[in-house]
């Protein structure tokens, strides 16, 4: 649950799992992304920085995250630990030791409503993804949009913070839900002033 909008991140290693995180990572938002490793897959995009090396630790420099994605333990070893000299969060791809610092779990995004799961194995962790987002429908994005854009309203009505957390309560609920799906946003707001009558929309 990063923003990683204007952050460096660093794939060392650029194989098939270098592959499936920069698309992961270009869903989040990414926009500088660099991969170093002596040969590159074919299905990394082109508008991905590539760094022809093998690795070296100055390739870190500058870097966010880092990202041990290569065939070799021995060098994953070394991202591993040249990244935590710097303070750099790294995520390691393979089962060696030392440990990364973070995991990457199987996300499902619609709106401003996301979804991540972890589960020790990626198959589990998307498959536990998968069926939780089979529950979800249309009234709960939309509803996070709604949120979203009622939020600075709700913060700034002079209303106490208890009052603001009961009505963020509220607004989760089936009956929420319902009144947006079935009435729209005016709707909701009639709903919602009713139940808070102090407070202002508009």
């Amino acid at each position: 649950m990063l923003d990683v909008t204007e952050r460096l991140v660093v794939i060392i290693g650029g194989g098939a799992v270098a592959v499936r995180k920069i698309k992961m990572l270009r869903e989040a938002g990414a926009t500088r992304v660099r991969v170093v490793a002596p040969h590159f897959h074919e299905q990394i995009p082109a508008e991905i920085e590539r760094v022809q090396e093998s690795y070296e630790p100055r390739h870190l420099d500058g870097s966010s995250l880092v990202y041990a994605a290569t065939d070799s333990s021995a060098v994953n070893d070394q991202v591993v630990r040249d990244a935590r000299t710097r303070g750099v969060l790294v995520n390691r791809l393979d089962e060696g030791s030392p440990n990364g610092d973070f995991v990457t779990p199987a996300a499902w995004r619609q709106g401003e409503v996301v979804l991540a799961v972890s589960a020790g194995s990626a198959a589990l962790s998307i498959a536990i993804r998968d069926d939780l987002a089979a529950q979800l429908d249309d009234r709960h994005v939309r509803m996070s949009q709604v949120m979203a854009e009622m939020r600075p309203k709700i913060r700034d009505s002079g209303l106490g913070p208890q009052k603001r957390s009961a009505i963020f309560r509220d607004l989760a609920t089936d009956d929420a839900l319902d009144a947006l799906a079935q009435r729209g946003e005016r709707g909701l707001h009639a709903w919602l002033a009713a139940r808070y009558p102090e407070l202002k929309l508009q």
